[in-house]
């Protein structure tokens, strides 16, 4: 009798070191995706720095729905597609307008639109300066920018990614990689070098798809 009763105990007691243990490593796994989910908003914001609005006298403020809240793990998964999803190695060459100031476009976007693009008849809404950025980062910085931007209904964007005159032998490595990137992503329509009094060469102007058309 005793020997059964013991073994109860010890039953009971290997039933409770499993719970333990099963929560001990959910309770990591918790502060694990809260440590990667402050992470990457760390990497948003030290990238963009202090984004703001440009003011736009004579509009109508419309008070946008509240986007539905989304799980830490889907967005997380989601990130790590937005970084997959664009490649170094992407030829840029065929795609791109080269005249006297680089642009592109997409089949089916017509000239009119990065002619305006270059007038500056959209208001840029937001900016993200990749300078000095690593290449992992800067790649990242901008998939993360570019998705921010579409979540608050952004239209025109500036994305600075420097001269190069920093770099070995002075040649714009970072700047090619944006192009690259840019290309790749569905949200953009076009993009044009920005003019010289908004950073020339070492910026361009791009314009997102309205949210609501991205698939």
């Amino acid at each position: 009798m005793k020997s059964k009763s013991l073994q109860d105990l010890q039953h009971i007691q290997q039933k409770l070191a499993e719970q333990q243990q099963i929560a001990a490593a959910q309770e990591a796994a918790r502060r694990e995706t809260e440590r990667r989910s402050h992470a990457e908003k760390s990497l948003f914001v030290r990238a963009v720095g202090a984004v703001r609005p440009i003011r736009a006298p004579h509009r109508v403020r419309l008070t946008p729905d509240q986007p539905p809240p989304i799980p830490v793990q889907q967005h997380l998964d989601e990130q790590r597609v937005l970084r997959e999803a664009i490649s170094d190695d992407f030829d840029t060459g065929t795609l791109l307008d080269i005249d006297d100031a680089m642009s592109f476009r997409r089949p089916g976007i017509g000239t009119d639109v990065t002619r305006k693009l270059r007038r500056g008849d959209w208001s840029i809404q937001g900016e993200i300066d990749l300078h000095g950025l690593r290449r992992e980062d800067a790649r990242e910085a901008l998939a993360i920018f570019i998705r921010e931007a579409q979540r608050r209904g952004w239209r025109c964007v500036r994305v600075v990614h420097g001269k190069g005159l920093g770099s070995p032998g002075k040649t714009p490595v970072l700047k090619g990689k944006v192009q690259g990137w840019l290309i790749q992503k569905n949200e953009v329509l076009a993009f044009v070098q920005a003019r010289a009094d908004e950073g020339g060469a070492g910026a361009l102007v791009v314009l997102l798809k309205p949210s609501h058309a991205v698939g």
